[in-house]
């Protein structure tokens, strides 16, 4: 276990480059006071992702009821208290040292849990309280694969700034080849749950691959030239353009989700958070992509070079 007498607030964070102003001046701040009063209990990091997901969970149920605000608005601080806790796994983790595989894919898995509910009860709410039709459905679904898209993108671009900080070693960045291999040596028989996670991850990853090619290659041509660590001089460089994106970035996550679902409660139209998912965000997700692909494309030409 760490020293928790020495462990500051930056410490627990992964990198304060990739958290955006909600995260640092009021999710990250409130998990690492939790965190560090958990630190002295038998609780781990991963029962607190299971207790989030579950909070979460009901919290969004909770926005069913129409035209009972108040209801709504305390399934919203359930849910903002799920996210406290969501941040609080993964700094219970750092500063215990208490750290798995299988829990950070169940982390990255816990919002879509809370969002699967989300759109749901947003689904169900206009059929039967606005009387759109079945094809609300097909609605619903499009904005549901518009959000797993974009928060797929941005977890791959912010997991491998930390891998270019690192160096291109001990990091959280791995490609399908490497996830199919550890999926490979589980069992169904022995490890149902563990080796049903990691084929869903695979299958999470290769759609990663699939939109950001430009950064896989560049990912294969860093370890290949480098396979000792990344220079300061490459990682500074990858640095100073890949913060210029993090802002674009941020305008997908839970923060900014989180804002347009208040949004959406207080005005009492369901819709608007559809309309933004999909003729907004979706857009935005494009000009993200590009942008960090020909950022990739540039600097792995001068790797080759």
């Amino acid at each position: 276990m760490e020293n928790k007498t020495t462990f500051t607030f930056k410490d627990s964070l992964k990198s304060w480059d990739t958290e955006n102003l909600l995260d640092r001046v009021f999710y990250r701040p409130i998990g690492f006071k939790v965190a560090k009063a958990l630190t002295s209990t038998s609780i781990t990091p991963n029962t607190v992702t299971v207790v989030s997901i579950f909070i979460g969970m009901i919290g969004c149920g909770l926005f069913y009821p129409k035209d009972i605000i108040w209801i709504n608005l305390v399934g919203f601080i359930l849910l903002v208290i799920a996210n406290i806790l969501d941040c609080v796994d993964g700094q219970l983790a750092r500063m215990t040292g208490i750290k798995s595989e299988i829990g950070r894919i169940l982390d990255g898995f816990s919002g879509d849990m809370w969002f699967i509910v989300f759109y749901l009860v947003l689904t169900f709410r206009l059929i039967n309280f606005e009387g759109w039709g079945w094809w609300t459905i097909l609605i619903a679904l499009a904005s549901g694969m518009s959000h797993f898209a974009q928060a797929g993108i941005v977890d791959l671009y912010k997991t491998f700034h930390l891998h270019m900080l690192r160096a291109g070693k001990n990091s959280e960045f791995e490609t399908s080849k490497q996830i199919l291999s550890k999926y490979k040596s589980f069992t169904w028989k022995n490890e149902l749950v563990v080796k049903s996670f990691f084929r869903l991850y695979y299958y999470y990853t290769i759609i990663q691959e699939l939109r950001t090619p430009k950064l896989h290659h560049y990912a294969k041509a860093l370890n290949e030239k480098y396979p000792d660590g990344i220079p300061e001089e490459k990682i500074s460089k990858f640095r100073e353009k890949s913060l210029k994106l993090m802002p674009l970035l941020d305008s997908f996550t839970f923060n900014s989700r989180s804002l347009l679902i208040l949004l959406t409660l207080l005005i009492n139209i369901e819709w608007i958070y559809f309309v933004i998912e999909i003729f907004i965000l979706n857009p935005l997700l494009f000009i993200a992509i590009r942008k960090h692909e020909k950022m990739c494309s540039e600097f792995e030409k001068d790797v080759l070079n």
